[in-house]
Formats: structure tokens, sequence, C-alpha cells
């Protein structure tokens, strides 16, 4: 049961399931514009995910420490492994791919690496945070596998686009609420700023215009609005129960599903 344990920690702590999150939302993108299966965009960013995570997360940690565990070791190990496989389907991707990827590439540096002669980075910069990890989300998941594919990025793509955003913006929101004991002040975070029960409130606002645009694309699918219901509810009850009590697992893993079953549900639903 401890080893069982252990292997969970590291899926999570190594970014393995965030990456997981991201692949599912970017495998409905072919689904939905009808692409085929495209396997460097695919390794892209399932791997680009993991290092970039792990370096978020991880690289002014590892800089501070003399001794470094074997749990931290393992995902270093990993981390630089996805390195090396995203840079290889880096490589792979057409050069308007490359350029696109570029520029969230940067965004993620920025996101750690202070900016000028500041030390203050993007991600440290009160409010701006979720907004950044938003719009990386939001254009990696549906404008990478677009642009590859020499799709034309229609008003459909547009109202994918707005979707994916705001549903990052939703599940950031429902971690914030969990890490409120966690952040530091300065963060001035959603939870921070207006209170838990304003933020929940702001969630379900936002719910609203993630469900409705479903209704402006032109290529409707029949069964969408139910499956996109269906998220909904489920978002609103992760919402309901977010709470700074809550174990780590609830938003590592629980709430960080919910592209994943989307993605079920597409599949179950098959139009």
């Amino acid at each position: 049961m401890l080893l069982l344990k252990k292997i969970f920690d590291f899926y999570l702590n190594a970014s393995i399931h965030v990456a997981v999150a991201t692949t599912a939302l970017v495998q409905m993108t072919f689904y939905f514009c009808r692409l085929s299966f495209d396997a460097p965009v695919t390794a892209f960013v399932f791997f680009g995910t993991v290092f970039s995570y792990n370096f978020i997360k991880y690289a002014s940690f590892i800089a501070k420490q003399k001794i470094i565990n074997p749990s931290l070791k393992a995902i270093i190990a990993l981390s630089v492994l996805s390195l090396i496989i995203t840079v290889y389907c880096f490589f792979k991707l057409q050069l308007k791919t490359q350029l696109v990827s570029g520029l969230f590439g940067v965004l993620c540096v920025l996101y750690v690496i202070p900016l000028a002669k500041s030390k203050t980075n993007l991600r440290n910069l009160a409010g701006i945070k979720i907004y950044i990890v938003s719009l990386c989300w939001a254009g990696v998941t549906t404008l990478i596998p677009i642009v590859n594919a020499n799709f034309p990025i229609e008003i459909d793509i547009v109202y994918k686009f707005l979707q994916r955003f705001l549903l990052t913006l939703i599940l950031i929101l429902i971690f914030e609420i969990n890490d409120l004991k966690y952040d530091d002040i300065r963060l001035k975070t959603v939870p921070q700023t207006i209170g838990v029960s304003k933020t929940k409130l702001f969630i379900y606002s936002l719910l609203v215009p993630f469900f409705f645009l479903e209704f402006l694309k032109v290529n409707y699918y029949q069964n969408q609005w139910i499956i996109n219901l269906i998220l909904v509810i489920t978002i609103s009850l992760f919402t309901y129960f977010a709470s700074p009590k809550q174990s780590k697992y609830y938003t590592l893993f629980w709430v960080e599903s919910v592209p994943v079953f989307w993605l079920l549900l597409i599949m179950f639903f098959r139009f």
C-alpha cells in the first residue's frame, strides 16, 4: 500500500497527471476538427507539459538545495528526458507551429525567470498568474494542433479557444481556494482578494459563458450540450466542496482530471 502511494504521489508531483489533462484537450481538438492523430504534436504537448511544469515548480527550489532526495532526483531525470523528447518533437513540427510554440515557451520562461533587473517574474505579479496559465493551456491545446494541421482558424476555433481559457481559469480558481492556507499573501490570489464565497460565485458565473459558447458554434454537435451540462454540474460540485481544508489530492488529482473526464464523456456519447 505504501509503495502504491509513493508511485501515485510521484505521478502527481512529477506533473504526469497534468500532462495527461493537457493531452486530453489536444485529442479533443483532433476529434472536433476531424483531424488525424498527430503523434509529434501529442508527444510535444505531453512531454512539454511535464518539463515546463516541473521547471516552474522545482527550478528555484533545486537551485537552493545542497542535498536532493531520491524522489526529486527521479523527477529531475524524468524532466530531462521529457525535455529531450520535447526538443526532438519540436523539430518534427512545421515552422509556423514552432513559432507559436516558441511564444508559449517564452511565457513559460518569464513565468519563472525575473524580468530584466527586477526580482519579479510573471508568476509573482499579483493577479496575472491565472490569466497567463489559462492563455498557455488554451493556446497549446487548441492552436498548436490546428496550426500544425494547416487547419483554418475559423470562428469555431475562436470559441473553442475561449472555452479552454475559461475552463482553465475556473480550475485554477478552485486550486487557489484549496491553496489559500499555503499561498504567499503578496500573490493577491482571487480568494485572498475577494474571499472564498465570492470566488465561488465568480466560478459559477464563468460556467455560464463556458456552457453557452457551445451554441454559438457553426458546427454544433447535437449531444454536446448534454456533455457540457454534465461537465458544468461536475465542476459546480467541485467548486461547492472546495476548501482550504481539503486534501491536496482533491485538486491535484480530482479537479485536474476534469479535462480527461470531458474527453471520456465525448467518447461515450460519440456523435
